[in-house]
């Protein structure tokens, strides 16, 4: 009786450690954790699975494992799968928009997490009184100057002759960063004779009835700003402003292929993949030493020509065609 009582305590001891090394056997696990489904966000996890792949890490190889969840929206799902994260002690978490990251911010302050289609902590309100984030979060964040280049199309491609425009737009509240760019966006419209009108929304199921609100606002265009709300219903949005014939524009390039006729903004992929590099090299050297925040790197200006040609749109020559 000894024996064996001394033999399970003794493998109770191994699946602690292994447990607590963030691997199943010898392999790294990776907990991806996503807040909600969508075609154009899931491009980020696209990315950064790819830059695992390119450094050597991959399911294929068994030199990984990617343990994937998407919290379909809800905000209890999302604390629970990032609590179960945090109990099996993954290696790393990767987050994929803002809500994923602050959750994993604030369930570990020890397991490294690398965001992506996140802002800056600061947006987030998750740095410190000397503004430097958690020391545990890296990978690819994006600030609010961008949404200038992005919101200044409007008047440049509808080109009113002397008139006002009215832009309308909704925003999620309890976003910081929403409700950041909501403000940065009220300021440059002032001086690019455009008036804002803004609806308020709680969540994605609200979206249709606060949009169609403010398209009886006589609204000119709607602008679709960084929320994650925005993203969730940006086909009902859609469908929303074609039947008024309002054109959308946007400061997410993801979001032009859907049905946005242009914007300058992150490539949702390559967000994903630049976090992804970060990730890949913890996992050679398992030290985070050297890895920071980064801002995002690649962005495109694009435009949907079929979208453009439905509003009788010109679009300057810089900018791509999505397909």
């Amino acid at each position: 009786m000894k024996f064996q009582k001394l033999f399970a305590v003794a493998a109770s001891l191994i699946i602690l450690a292994g447990c607590s090394s963030g691997k199943k056997g010898n392999v790294p696990v990776v907990g991806f954790v996503e807040a909600f489904q969508d075609e154009t966000i899931s491009h980020a996890k696209d990315g950064f699975i790819d830059a695992l792949k390119a450094n050597g890490f991959s399911e294929d190889k068994k030199n990984i494992e990617i343990k994937y969840n998407n919290a379909q929206g809800s905000a209890i799902t999302l604390t629970t799968i990032v609590n179960q994260f945090v109990s099996e002690k993954v290696y790393l978490l990767a987050t994929s928009t803002t809500v994923s990251t602050i959750a994993a911010i604030q369930k570990t302050k020890t397991i490294p997490i690398f965001q992506m289609v996140s802002p800056t902590p600061e947006r987030m309100k998750v740095a410190d009184a000397q503004g430097k984030g958690p020391a545990n979060l890296f990978g690819t964040m994006e600030e609010l100057n961008y949404i200038d280049t992005s919101f200044a199309l409007i008047p440049k491609l509808l080109k009113p002759k002397g008139a006002q425009l009215t832009v309308g737009m909704i925003y999620n509240q309890s976003e910081p960063q929403s409700a950041d760019a909501l403000q940065r966006i009220q300021g440059l419209a002032a001086k690019l004779n455009v008036k804002i009108v803004a609806l308020p929304l709680n969540s994605s199921a609200d979206a249709q009835l606060v949009t169609q609100a403010l398209l009886n606002k006589n609204i000119d265009a709607f602008f679709a700003n960084p929320d994650n709300t925005v993203f969730s219903a940006f086909a009902t949005i859609v469908k929303s402003c074609n039947d008024k014939n309002v054109p959308i524009f946007t400061s997410e390039a993801g979001l032009v292929k859907l049905g946005a006729v242009a914007a300058f903004g992150a490539d949702i992929y390559q967000w994903g993949y630049q976090s992804g590099l970060q990730a890949a090299q913890y996992l050679k050297t398992h030290k985070t030493d050297g890895l920071k925040l980064e801002m995002v790197k690649v962005r495109k200006r694009v435009y949907n020509p079929t979208v453009a040609k439905r509003y009788n749109i010109t679009i300057p020559p810089e900018f791509t065609a999505v397909k």
